[in-house]
């Protein structure tokens, strides 16, 4: 949306990585225009769908109800904002299977701990230019 009554249609492509399960990578695209990448907290998006979420460059909340239910997208970066229409059905789908590869509260469940705080005590190696 340009603003309340201009409106251009936007290609969003939605992904989700297991091995990043907090986040969502949102890849928009306009017409004869640049590929933007945003990473955006999967719980943002789920929370939007039904109730205001989001602090500074990324709210979410829903617009409009029932059958043709959508939600507005708010991006904001230094000195431009964009807000996004979208249709929640499809969205809501999408991000129950993203739920149902790795659960709310289980993000956390495959993090090798004692290999990742070897990383973190590990003593820097020099290295050579």
């Amino acid at each position: 949306m340009l603003d309340l009554t201009a409106r251009q249609a936007v290609r969003a492509t939605f992904r989700y990585d297991p091995d990043a399960p907090w986040v969502v990578s949102v890849e928009l695209a306009v017409e004869h225009g640049p590929r933007v990448l945003w990473r955006i907290g999967r719980e943002i998006l789920q929370q939007g769908l039904h109730s205001v979420s989001g602090l500074g460059d990324i709210q979410m909340w829903p617009s409009s109800f029932g059958d043709g239910a959508t939600a507005r997208l708010q991006l904001t970066s230094r000195d431009t904002a964009a807000l996004f229409e979208l249709p929640v059905p499809p969205l809501a789908q999408w991000l129950a299977d993203t739920y149902e590869l790795v659960p709310a509260g289980a993000e956390l469940s495959e993090i090798d701990w004692d290999a990742a705080t070897a990383d973190l005590l590990q003593e820097p190696q020099p290295h050579c230019d």
